[in-house]
């Protein structure tokens, strides 16, 4: 058998870039391999969830009142384990538990990093078969080495964050990561069980012609943000339209789909729920890093999200994000 060797493993991709690196630790490396090995994990239950007694509800609701699923349930438990047993994590936060969890050991105490993360974004489609994914956020401490990490530790910024990635369990399974270096996929091989280098250098292209929003509630959101959907519908050819509408329901593949081909993302608040719905630590903060490393812009509507300061955990936000000129032309139509 002949083996490409231009074709990096996303362990022989972290090794390489830390190689650049002759002062690090290798800590934030062995961290990505650890989200790697639980995504790997995942995916096979996933890929089988309708063979086996995975699928439906659990009987119970997360803290952020919805349905708890079966799959939800493995997956937080898979990056509650992986990253417990390495050797690079202090704590994590999940959007299916309550408070933060602190891995108060030896080895974890003099970690540098916490992590914060959706196990299963999406997971509403599970029953039937559409794509759903993994989102962290992976946020340097700020308290002192040696001792258990803090809320404080979770408490920062997105503009602080140190690397920060999603997986997409879809057609095939995409790990994809950014650090301020810049975004890489990552598409796993079923045949060697890797994750092998399939998008290197992503950029999220300046324009696009996909919007990504629920028209279901179109009368809920304020009248400059319906202007703007109205004249993504009514663009001629000579201005770059009509815009093309998807909308999964999902937010890794929405994002995923407007990072690759270039399009505008929007989760506004509504009548009902102005403070809108996504949640800041798990979700916003990790795709809002990934997509301004690649050239484009996310914002809450009046502020850049990576500036937000949180106060809690399960904070909630308006979310519009995508490539930048799609992000300006609206901007111009919506100033709440």
């Amino acid at each position: 058998m002949i083996i490409n060797r231009r074709i990096l493993t996303l362990d022989e991709f972290t090794i390489q870039q830390l190689r650049q690196f002759p002062t690090a630790t290798g800590e934030l490396s062995s961290l990505l391999r650890d989200i790697g090995l639980a995504a790997k994990r995942i995916n096979v239950e996933v890929n089988k969830a309708g063979l086996v007694d995975i699928l439906g509800d659990a009987g119970s609701v997360n803290v952020q009142g919805e349905d708890v699923k079966k799959l939800d349930i493995y997956a937080n438990n898979q990056f509650m384990g992986v990253l417990k047993h390495g050797i690079s994590c202090a704590g994590v936060g999940s959007e299916e538990l309550d408070d933060v969890v602190v891995f108060d050991d030896e080895v974890s105490n003099n970690s540098k990093y916490v992590v914060l993360f959706d196990p299963l974004d999406g997971s509403s489609n599970i029953d039937v078969n559409i794509s759903i994914g993994t989102i962290f956020g992976v946020y340097r401490r700020v308290s002192e080495l040696g001792k258990p990490c803090t809320e404080e530790d979770f408490l920062q910024p997105g503009v602080r964050q140190v690397a920060a990635g999603y997986v997409v369990y879809g057609s095939s399974t995409m790990l994809v990561y950014a650090t301020r270096r810049g975004v890489n996929g990552f598409t796993l091989d079923p045949a060697i069980g890797e994750f092998c280098l399939s998008h290197p250098d992503i950029k999220c292209p300046p324009s696009g012609k996909l919007y990504s929003v629920n028209h279901g509630n179109f009368f809920q959101y304020e009248e400059g943000l319906r202007n703007y959907i109205n004249a993504c519908q009514r663009k001629d050819k000579t201005n770059g339209g009509p815009y093309t509408q998807r909308y999964v329901g999902s937010m890794v593949a929405d994002v995923h789909r407007n990072l690759i081909k270039g399009g505008i993302f929007m989760y506004p608040g509504t009548i009902d729920k102005p403070g809108g719905k996504l949640r800041l630590m798990y979700e916003c903060n990790p795709f809002s890093f990934m997509v301004e490393v690649a050239g484009g812009k996310a914002t809450d509507g009046k502020q850049r999200i990576l500036d937000i300061q949180p106060t809690e955990l399960h904070q909630r936000t308006p979310l519009f994000i995508g490539s930048k000129h799609m992000m300006e032309e609206l901007e111009t139509y919506y100033k709440p």
